[in-house]
């Protein structure tokens, strides 16, 4: 696998997990008030 394509995978995960994350927390705080 070349360099760029790995980086990209990284981003796409890290993107992924930000936004799921996100999402979880946007729901709890949502939930808790």
């Amino acid at each position: 696998m070349s360099g760029s394509a790995l980086t990209m995978m990284i981003i796409a995960m890290v993107l992924l997990w930000g936004g799921s994350a996100y999402f979880l927390i946007k729901a709890y705080n949502s939930k808790s008030f």
